[in-house]
């Protein structure tokens, strides 16, 4: 028996994008210093930790001693998907080729700081004086105010209460809470609240056109959200175990 292919029609179709990725600057080549370090940020926010793809920047290790493969292994044990690598040598770029891997040349950019509660991953645009960011603490000490943009790449948390951005959650942002996260601005980015599992976590935000919603390790993309929904104000919290959006207006 066979089968009538019509080979007119395309199996596929390559488009260039632009898709949000997180990326891991290694500071050490060691695999269990950063086995250790990841234990302890999984603590923190483990709903961030659910095969999140991760870029392996490498630009400031020696070389010599990278062991690609480890770290690589180190990372899928903690549910971080490395998907490529940033920088390094020619050797560098066949192992990463011979382990199924991408690679990226080094940014010749000023290199980021590394990735902490309110710091950034990527290059920042400079800041005027009217957009200069301030953090502040909530009354009684639990939760977090952040006024200003929270740019591509940069990752502002607030583990143990609320965070409040007054501001806008720019694509490839994102915002953690162990509350709840209120975004007083266009929420384009990811946003996760809850990230302990907290299932009375909600999220609110003024313009909605987010990347990835998680409350209490419960996903939604950007696909799944009903597009009469987008660029609305909205509320999304957890009902019957499962995340639902609905409009504050």
């Amino acid at each position: 028996m066979s089968l009538n292919v019509d080979r007119d029609t395309s199996a596929f179709t390559f488009k260039g994008g632009m898709l949000p990725m997180t990326v891991m600057e290694l500071t050490s080549a060691d695999p269990e210093h950063i086995r250790e370090q990841l234990a302890g940020k999984m603590n923190q926010a483990p709903a961030f930790f659910q095969h999140t793809p991760v870029v392996l920047s490498v630009e400031r290790l020696d070389e010599p001693h990278l062991s690609l493969e480890r770290i690589c292994a180190v990372c899928r044990t903690h549910k971080l998907l490395p998907v490529a690598v940033r920088g390094g040598s020619d050797p560098v770029r066949q192992s990463a080729w011979a382990l199924g891997l991408g690679w990226f040349p080094p940014l010749e950019a000023s290199r980021p700081r590394p990735l902490e509660s309110v710091s950034t991953n990527a290059e920042r645009t400079p800041i005027t004086e009217e957009e200069e960011e301030v953090t502040e603490m909530l009354p009684g000490g639990v939760g977090r105010i952040y006024r200003g943009t929270v740019r591509s790449g940069q990752q502002i948390s607030a583990p143990e209460g609320d965070l409040v951005v007054v501001g806008a959650v720019n694509a490839g942002a994102e915002v953690l809470a162990g509350g709840s996260v209120h975004v007083y601005g266009p929420l384009r980015g990811r946003a996760l609240a809850g990230i302990h599992g907290n299932p009375l976590a909600s999220i609110f935000c003024r313009e909605l056109r987010a990347e990835l919603l998680s409350v209490a390790g419960n996903y939604k993309r950007l696909d799944d959200i009903d597009p009469r929904l987008l660029n609305t104000s909205v509320q999304i919290q957890l009902t019957d175990d499962q995340l639902s959006i609905t409009p504050l207006d």
